[in-house]
């Protein structure tokens, strides 16, 4: 099947416009191919600004978004590939979602093999100890 995530930042997208709210998309700006002003990532990312106020052509498809925006006062052409985002949210209440960090080496069509670290799927999983904790992205 194909991956859910460009799917699933499209709806994204679109429920927070229509909710009056400002999408903000988390990147990472190291992985391959990504064009985003690195002067202005921090530790390997870079939350951008989407919002239709805020961006010109902004294209999504399955693999690639891409956008004019203005860093600066000095516009750029962004090209963000889909699995380099890390996450869409709302700026005025961080509703949203978050994605897993994919490697640029992955490939849905490889065959899994064999871990003998890798419990039967029968069995469960062991419980994590200690408190949850979440951490807040901006």
């Amino acid at each position: 099947m194909n991956s859910s995530r460009p799917y699933l930042v499209r709806a994204l997208y679109e429920w927070i416009v229509d909710n009056d709210c400002t999408p903000h998309m988390l990147v990472n700006s190291e992985y391959p191919a990504v064009q985003v002003p690195q002067g202005f990532a921090s530790d390997g990312q870079i939350v951008l600004n989407i919002s239709p106020s805020a961006v010109r052509h902004l294209h999504m498809d399955n693999e690639v978004v891409t956008f004019e925006g203005r860093f600066g006062g000095v516009p750029h052409s962004l090209y963000v590939p889909v699995p380099a985002i890390l996450g869409i949210y709302a700026r005025e209440n961080g509703q949203g979602m978050v994605f897993d960090l994919e490697s640029p080496l992955d490939d849905e069509d490889d065959e899994i093999e064999p871990d003998d670290d890798i419990p039967p799927p029968d069995t469960e999983p062991p419980r994590p100890s200690g408190r949850p904790s979440l951490k807040v992205v901006k």
